[in-house]
């Protein structure tokens, strides 16, 4: 019963998602829904950007290990992140009337930079996507005797066959209806699980205050993590072409700026709930001891809650999994056609470079379902991801910006520079994190590159 009830809402999925292809006419449908989104459906879209395994699995996971320090990064740094991009960058980022957020590359610092950004931005997302397709595979294999490359490999294809035709229109639509199921699926299990456990109070009150702490220990390992934390995804996803084609899918700046707000707002409120149920539920069902402790909450809804509560648990864990996928693999597809395909082949059609993108989402996928076979933990795949981008190109994005001085061979110098270093101490197994040096290398040659190299007045 359980499986068909998912079976309907997957279906009820594919065919929103169908109807939204009809919609696509050009590149610019595909990628930002002709920017005509309303406030309540581009709302939805930007919530729904990251809120997928890790926040439902990943994050409940560290913070019952953990505590409030172990979730700065998501859901704190994420909803800060998202709040950011519509106090900075949301309104500018919409005057620009371009389809990828690497344009702004190519305008402000020349196609060399666009080139190299490009390069670098789109393997990023490889992490990310794969941490989407580790939880819906084991979301499978919960549900059914599948292993867990075939629920690699089915769950790839879902996702490829719900995105390959619609693009963003299908995620936009597909988003609102996702959002509502989310936070009714999240907040039903909550409600019953706090009332079984005793209440708001004895749930809170089954860890010392200590547990909670929102600073960090007054020692320079616990300030340089708890900064790092932050910065993670706080500021590393800001430069990611995911954020960019849901803010600028709106119909105007204006609701594009209160989309990012609001949808920072309800991902900080709704993904808390995930850490209250993880709490509730280990007061109530002592028995639950998974080996991976990401399953926590997935085998407690399994072995102990009714079959309408399995329905809208998993129904919410599927619809965050399927949006937050979704939109990733739509990313660099768009930069591939738009920043790396259409510039070698100028006189290329609209409809041919919307073929080129349709298949390097494929493309994408493929090598994505590699990575998470090979890797199975969600937090870090995620967190791996945004560092990624944070290191190599937030500095010349922010200083581009808002930096008149700022100059091409500073940006390729702060993005080859900073990648550079945080790759080297990751792979020497630094027990500081690696991020700080690498985005402290990344401003620094940012700056001294544009002083001593300006560019030529034009």
């Amino acid at each position: 019963m359980l499986l068909a009830a998912i079976g309907i809402y997957l279906l009820l999925t594919v065919a929103i998602a169908w109807w939204a292809s009809y919609q696509v006419k050009s590149t610019g449908d595909y990628v930002m829904a002709g920017r005509s989104l309303p406030l309540f459906i581009a709302s939805s879209a930007v919530f729904a950007t990251w809120f997928g395994s890790e926040t439902i699995m990943g994050a409940p996971a560290q913070f019952a290990a953990l505590g409030v320090p172990g979730i700065i990064e998501d859901p704190f740094g994420a909803a800060l992140c998202l709040i950011l991009v519509g106090a900075f960058f949301a309104r500018k980022f919409y005057q620009l009337n371009v389809l990828t957020f690497i344009d702004f590359f190519r305008i402000r610092y020349g196609r060399k930079a666009e080139l190299v950004s490009a390069i670098l931005i789109v393997p990023s997302y490889f992490g990310w996507i794969a941490a989407q397709l580790v939880a819906m595979a084991v979301l499978v294999s919960t549900l059914t005797d599948v292993s867990f490359v075939w629920g690699v490999l089915l769950c790839t294809g879902l996702v490829v066959g719900y995105t390959f035709f619609g693009g963003m229109w299908a995620i936009s639509v597909t988003d609102f209806l996702q959002t509502i199921v989310i936070i009714v699926g999240l907040l039903a299990l909550a409600v019953s699980l706090g009332q079984a456990a005793g209440g708001v109070q004895v749930v809170l009150a089954s860890k010392p205050l200590s547990f909670y702490r929102i600073l960090p220990e007054a020692n320079v390992h616990d300030i340089a993590h708890y900064v790092a934390a932050w910065i993670t995804i706080g500021l590393g996803s800001i430069p990611q072409q995911d954020v960019f084609q849901r803010v600028m899918s709106a119909k105007n700046a204006n609701t594009a700026v209160k989309a990012s707000y609001i949808g920072g707002i309800l991902y900080l409120t709704v993904g808390l709930i995930p850490m209250f149920i993880v709490l509730a539920g280990r007061i109530v069902f002592t028995d639950i001891q998974p080996d991976d402790p990401q399953m926590t909450i997935p085998m407690m809804v399994m072995q102990h809650s009714s079959l309408p509560m399995q329905v809208l648990f998993f129904g919410a864990l599927l619809s965050a999994i399927l949006s937050t996928t979704s939109a990733a693999m739509l990313a660099p597809a768009s930069i591939i056609g738009e920043n790396l395909i259409r510039p070698r082949f100028r006189n290329i059609s609209d409809q041919s470079l919307l073929q080129v993108m349709r298949w390097s989402m494929v493309a994408v996928a493929i090598l994505s379902a590699i990575m998470a076979i090979n890797s199975g933990n969600i937090f870090e795949l995620v967190g791996q991801s945004s560092a990624f981008s944070l290191v190599s190109l937030f500095f010349p994005l922010v200083l581009g910006l808002y930096w008149k001085k700022a100059s091409g061979t500073g940006a390729m110098m702060s993005m080859i520079s900073g990648l550079a270093v945080w790759l080297f101490l990751e792979i020497k197994g630094a027990a500081f994190p690696t991020i700080l040096p690498g985005a402290a290398v990344g401003v620094l040659l940012m700056i001294i590159g544009s002083l001593r190299y300006p560019d030529k007045a034009k």
